[in-house]
């Protein structure tokens, strides 16, 4: 009765699967299950399809990136067919013998053995509806299973079927696809399991949640049941250590962009392809760890790289931070904006070299300067304190000097300089020039690590101006324009490149000194809160910040100290794995002999625009004649309330050529003028004359001294004026 009822049983469900079969949902062909894969990680990709990043995405199961079977290990794929279906590649989907032998052992009355192909398998993980309920299938689910094995054999080959029963089983846990059970158990890709590994991912695949003692079990049968290359006892319990130990300490996920992944991948749809070079990335990434330790203990926890192709703009390397060390890990420094330091001199002294204005060879004078400006007086000073008088702009440029770039900036027009920082992709400059003053020159402004070398490329490549580009889409046109012309360009590069003339502030020995051909330049903002390196060849430009994520200010760390490591590191890298040129001299540019009147500078031979070299050679100089250098002509001078009067003084300056001259204020005669005179302050307007000794002025100017009321000190708040106290303007390079 018991085996009649069993048989009427099954010709009934037989009849029902018919019924189902003929009216139920067509599988999916091989590329539509392809098209509906979706990764629990999204990966960001390099230019060579290696992934430089993984975010997770979806927390509901573990699944990397779908896994050809051409990149699945043969050990693992005989594993899975000797464990599951070891007639796999000769049924049609349904294996007849399986079946008849658990059908007689269920009329038995037997323990049933499994009959599901991988085929049949795979049905269900295409159909959750059809599989078990309760820990069992019913009869009509697995009729239904194996019509739809049938159908998609007939739709399907036998390595589209295998490849993606292997990407959707289930090994353990999470763990979805052998992608993600590779990675998490074995720390490696799917293509380098060996037969140890596969004997046990075989093993999981039929229990995914069995104990460790019983997963060994298996996998040791199994690993007996493999013909050939069969992996020994110890081979597998190795593996089981591994597997379940690496489970423990959980998914070590490749973490080389963070910054970057979190731009592209948030609206990524499994993965995204950018521009950048794997290799390059890891190597920039260790070089700024590296030198970011060595300059911890004078309080630096962050700093970001940036490398650019400069033909293409394509960015190889993005490394938005220091990592670990940064107090705000997650933050992009390389788009944060911060003040650059003495990097915006460059384009400051290309303007004034593309306007003819000046010369490599033309004279600067590097000595005390006020300027009278909206907010106050500005009293520009280099780094080192000192003045070292007429200096030719290569030196002034090349040794980062700051008195001569302001008055260079006051040359050619703050707003007009600002208007090209803005054409060359500066886009905080929001302010009218005049809100900078001449200060402009040497980093007042807030720009970031990804617009500055983007600046520097335009001069590699010869003026001309083009966005960066991170992903490699086909449909975006990148327009370029001209923000320079290739003469000037040419020149400022050859300046920055002029390792004897930078020796003049940095020496010959420094960070900055490469053994092939190189234009760098350092910047340092005030307090020490940030600095900067960004430099190329002809092939690459590579742009270095070092600071605070905070903003806080380091400790005696520069742009030589700071920042110039990483970039050599970076630029060495980029010079012996794809080589370096001399960047092309332009048909307009010659050169001539310069000889420098009153032996200023050593003669040299020194590059010249077309039109612009000297026509003959420059006589002596007259220095003697005499000029005020502070104050300014209409300095207003504030007392400060707060500081007793007999502390707070002003100081009259002149020029060298001043000696035996004497102060005259208000008509009477102050002092003989010896170096810096400091003057007790009495309010009212003031008229300061220098004069030789006839007493006739050569030269006067007028400024004012207001007094101690609080009145004035509001006044020093609207910036109009300034209160008189100990100046102090931080020094940058």
């Amino acid at each position: 009765m018991k085996r009649g009822a069993t048989i009427l049983a099954l010709l009934l469900a037989v009849l029902a699967a018919f019924q189902l079969a003929a009216n139920g949902p067509r599988p999916p062909s091989f590329d539509e299950m392809r098209a509906r894969w979706r990764p629990s990680d999204a990966q960001l990709l390099d230019r060579n399809g290696d992934p430089v990043h993984e975010l997770r995405i979806d927390r509901h199961g573990r699944r990397l990136a779908w896994t050809p079977l051409n990149e699945i290990s043969p050990a693992l794929t005989t594993a899975i067919v000797v464990s599951e279906d070891h007639r796999f590649w000769s049924h049609r989907g349904v294996d007849l013998a399986a079946m008849a032998g658990s059908v007689a052992a269920a009329i038995a009355g037997h323990r049933r053995r499994g009959a599901s192909t991988i085929t049949m398998q795979l049905a269900s993980l295409l159909d959750p509806s059809m599989g078990r309920t309760a820990g069992r299938r019913t009869a009509v689910q697995k009729l239904r299973q194996i019509f739809a094995a049938l159908a998609i054999e007939r739709r399907w080959s036998k390595p589209q079927i295998l490849e993606a029963y292997l990407n959707l089983v289930t090994y353990r846990g999470e763990l979805q696809g052998i992608g993600a059970a590779s990675r998490v158990m074995f720390s490696k890709a799917p293509h380098g399991i060996d037969p140890a590994e596969a004997a046990v991912l075989a093993a999981l695949v039929r229990s995914p949640n069995a104990h460790r003692d019983a997963v060994a079990r298996r996998a040791d049968l199994l690993s007996r049941a493999i013909v050939s290359d069969a992996p020994s006892h110890d081979a597998v319990a190795s593996a089981i250590d591994r597997a379940f130990a690496n489970r423990r300490s959980g998914f070590v996920r490749i973490a080389l962009a963070p910054q970057l992944a979190n731009r592209l991948l948030r609206s990524a749809n499994g993965s995204a392809r950018c521009t950048l070079d794997r290799e390059l990335q890891k190597f920039a990434a260790d070089a700024l760890h590296h030198h970011v330790i060595e300059v911890r203990d004078r309080r630096v926890d962050d700093g970001a790289v940036i490398v650019v192709e400069n033909s293409t703009g394509d960015v190889w390397a993005y490394v938005g931070g220091a990592g670990e060390f940064s107090n705000a890990s997650e933050f992009d420094a390389l788009r944060a904006l911060r003040q650059p330091g003495s990097t915006l001199k460059p384009f400051l002294y290309a303007l004034a070299v593309d306007q003819h204005l000046l010369t490599a060879a033309s004279l600067l004078e590097d000595s005390p300067l006020e300027l009278s400006e909206q907010r106050g007086i500005y009293r520009p000073i280099d780094y080192d304190r000192q003045f070292r008088g007429l200096v030719s702009m290569r030196t002034a440029l090349a040794a980062s000097l700051n008195v001569p770039a302001v008055r260079t900036a006051d040359m050619v027009g703050v707003e007009v300089f600002a208007d090209y920082l803005r054409r060359l992709g500066f886009h905080g400059l929001d302010e009218e020039g005049d809100y900078y003053g001449a200060a402009l020159a040497l980093g007042s402004a807030d720009v970031s690590l990804w617009e500055l070398a983007n600046a520097y490329r335009t001069l590699a490549n010869g003026g001309e101006y083009s966005e960066l580009r991170l992903t490699n889409d086909v449909n975006t046109h990148v327009e370029s324009r001209r923000i320079y012309s290739q003469d000037a360009a040419f020149v400022i590069s050859d300046i920055l490149a002029d390792r004897a003339s930078r020796s003049t502030t940095f020496g010959l020995e420094n960070s900055l000194a490469t053994r092939y051909w190189s234009g760098v330049k350092t910047g340092t903002s005030k307090d020490m809160r940030d600095n900067w390196c960004v430099g190329y060849t002809d092939k690459f430009t590579v742009g270095v910040w070092v600071g605070n994520s905070s903003g806080a200010s380091m400790r005696e760390v520069t742009g030589i100290t700071g920042a110039a490591p990483v970039w050599l590191d970076v630029m060495n890298y980029l010079h012996d794995r794809f080589g370096s040129g001399q960047m092309a001299r332009p048909p307009a540019v010659e050169a001539a002999a310069v000889r420098f009147p009153n032996s200023v500078e050593p003669p040299r031979r020194e590059w010249f625009i077309a039109e612009t070299q000297p026509s003959s050679p420059l006589g002596e100089l007259d220095d003697a004649n005499p000029r005020i250098l502070s104050p300014a002509p209409g300095t207003i001078v504030a007392l400060d309330p707060d500081i007793p009067p007999r502390e707070q003084r002003i100081a009259f300056e002149a020029s060298r050529g001043s000696r035996d001259s004497r102060w005259i204020l208000d008509g009477h005669v102050l002092a003989p003028v010896r170096g810096v005179y400091l003057w007790t302050p009495t309010p009212g307007a003031h008229t300061l004359a220098i004069a030789r000794e006839s007493d006739r002025a050569i030269e006067t100017i007028g400024f004012s001294v207001r007094g101690s009321d609080p009145a004035f000190a509001e006044g020093d708040r609207t910036g109009r004026f300034s209160k008189l106290g100990p100046a102090r303007i931080p020094p940058q390079i």
